[in-house]
């Protein structure tokens, strides 16, 4: 009886807050979840969420993602991301992490590939051919923002597609003044609440972060079609 009480309650965590408010899903969260995924509102209700892809506020000027306003992971990287919250709030009381993109179907990367094919931005989005780790459910891209959702300064707005938005070049920039002290400790905050958590950071885009390498997603994970 322990053991089903127990399961019982791990199940009741793991649905999505769409179901335990009673709300009706929409075919593409109701697709996520068939395939495993997880809503990160059910391990960390606090997150705040912007889905940058589900509306036109993004590089492509198109929302691609429709009815979909909730952030879906693989349970390995919602688990993370969880714990970058909490490490983030024990020493920052007065910020959240604001996530803006996380597991993309590839129904969608092909609307995003079409959108840029031919383009000068076809560089920064995956062919839908061989996928990106969003595609597996286990990438995030996300900002530090204070508790009313302003994001923090970052030196550059989210999908800036320069190389100021690079971690790579960061030391460069901070001497050359182009990147002030405020913003690299903004930065900062978001990278080590992150790797804290277990994530992984990227070289050309500050934020975003792998859960698990891209060979541990092709080989522990399908493609979330």
């Amino acid at each position: 009886m322990k053991n089903l009480i127990a399961v019982t309650k791990i199940a009741l965590i793991l649905l999505p807050l769409t179901l335990l408010l009673g709300q009706k899903a929409g075919k593409l969260e109701e697709q996520l979840i068939a395939q495993g995924l997880v809503n990160i509102h059910s391990l960390s209700p606090g997150i705040l969420v912007d889905l940058k892809y589900s509306s036109t506020d993004n590089f492509l000027g198109e929302d691609t993602y429709g009815d979909l306003e909730a952030c879906f992971l693989q349970p390995e990287a919602a688990a993370k991301l969880a714990k970058a919250q909490t490490f983030l709030q024990a020493k920052y009381p007065d910020l959240s992490l604001l996530v803006y993109d996380g597991a993309r179907p590839r129904s969608i990367q092909r609307k995003m590939w079409a959108l840029v094919v031919g383009t000068d931005t076809q560089d920064y989005v995956a062919n839908p051919n061989r996928g990106s780790v969003h595609n597996f459910g286990s990438a995030i891209d996300l900002t530090v923002a204070k508790l009313d959702g302003t994001p923090l300064d970052m030196g550059t707005e989210f999908d800036y597609f320069g190389e100021l938005a690079q971690p790579r070049f960061e030391e460069k920039f901070l001497e050359q003044g182009k990147l002030t002290p405020s913003q690299m400790k903004n930065r900062i905050i978001l990278r080590t609440a992150m790797t804290e958590a277990g994530f992984q950071m990227i070289s050309i885009e500050w934020w975003h972060f792998n859960a698990v390498s891209v060979k541990t997603a092709r080989s522990n994970y399908r493609i979330i079609e």
